[in-house]
C-alpha cells in the first residue's frame, strides 16, 4: 500500500514545487516507484517534468471521474517516476466541488483506486487553504512542510498546523506530520540557522537533518523541464533531496 505524502505550506514561495519534484525524482532514483500528483492549477510539477499542461487527462479529471484515475497516470522519461499532471481546468475545482457532498473526499476517493500500486505517492498542494487543500490533507497519510529559512517562516508554520488540527478531528483522524524541511538555507547568515534552532524547539522530532540550500542549479532546474538530478546531479540541490529522499525513505521502512 503506497504511503500518500502531502506537500504542503498555505505560505508560498517557501519550495513546496521544488520538493514535490525533486523528493519524488529521488525515490525513484533509488527505486521506489513514485507518482507525483500535480494538485497546484499552476501546473508548475507537471512543467518541471518537462510534460506539456494539455493533451492528457489530469488532476481535474480524477477529481471529477474517479473511474479514470488509473488512466490518467502517465509515465515519465525517468525510471519509476510517475504523474499526474495539472491543467488549467484545476483553478475551476474550487467552485465545482464547493456545491457537491462529501465535497473534501473527491481526491481520497480517486487515489483509493491506485494507492496500491506505488511505494509512495507526493501531492503537490497548492499555496492556500481551499477545497484542494482540503481535499489534499483529507486524501494524505501524512503532511511534509517545507519552511524557507526566514523571519515568517514560524508564524505561517503555526498557522498550518492549527488547520492539520482541525482535519484530523473533522476529516482525516489519520493525518500526521512526516516532517519539516529548511528550504533556502544560507548558512552564512545568523536568521536561517536561527530560524530553523526555533523550528526544532516545537517540534524536536519532525525536522530533517537534511536542509535544502540556496542553489543556483536547483533554481535553473525546472526551467530545463528537469528535476535536479537529471540537470546536475552533482549539485548541493541534488546531494540535498537525495538526502532527504533517504530519511523520507528511513522513516517509511
Amino acid at each position: 500500500m503506497g504511503k500518500i505524502i502531502a506537500v504542503t505550506n498555505q505560505k508560498g514561495g517557501v519550495g513546496k514545487t521544488t520538493t514535490s519534484v525533486n523528493l519524488s525524482a529521488c525515490l525513484a532514483y533509488k527505486g521506489k516507484k513514485t507518482l507525483l500528483i500535480d494538485a497546484d492549477p499552476q501546473g508548475n510539477s507537471t512543467s518541471g517534468l518537462g510534460i506539456e499542461k494539455s493533451g492528457s487527462l489530469s488532476t481535474y479529471d480524477i477529481l471529477v471521474n474517479p473511474d479514470k484515475t488509473a488512466e490518467a497516470v502517465m509515465k515519465t522519461k525517468y525510471s519509476d517516476l510517475y504523474i499526474i499532471p495539472s491543467d488549467s481546468n484545476l483553478s475551476g475545482a474550487e467552485i465545482e466541488l464547493a456545491l457537491e457532498d462529501n465535497r473534501e473526499s473527491f481526491l481520497k476517493n480517486a487515489v483509493s483506486r491506485i494507492r496500491g500500486d506505488f511505494d509512495f505517492i507526493i501531492i503537490d498542494s497548492p499555496p492556500a487553504l481551499g477545497m484542494l487543500t482540503l481535499n489534499i490533507l483529507t486524501a494524505c497519510d501524512s503532511v511534509l512542510i517545507p519552511i524557507q529559512c526566514e523571519y515568517y517562516a514560524l508564524e505561517g508554520l503555526s498557522q498550518l498546523t492549527a488547520t492539520l488540527r482541525a482535519v484530523k478531528k473533522k476529516l482525516n483522524p489519520a493525518i500526521e506530520i512526516e516532517g519539516i524541511v529548511g528550504t533556502m538555507f544560507d548558512g552564512r547568515t545568523n536568521l536561517s540557522i536561527r530560524v530553523l534552532d526555533e523550528i526544532k524547539k516545537f517540534f524536536p522530532d519532525k525536522v530533517y537533518g537534511s536542509i535544502i540550500p540556496r542553489n543556483v542549479r536547483l533554481s535553473e532546474a525546472p526551467s530545463f523541464g528537469e528535476p535536479i538530478i537529471k540537470y546536475d546531479i552533482s549539485s548541493k540541490g541534488a546531494e540535498s533531496y537525495f538526502s532527504l529522499a533517504k530519511e523520507v525513505m528511513a522513516a517509511n521502512e
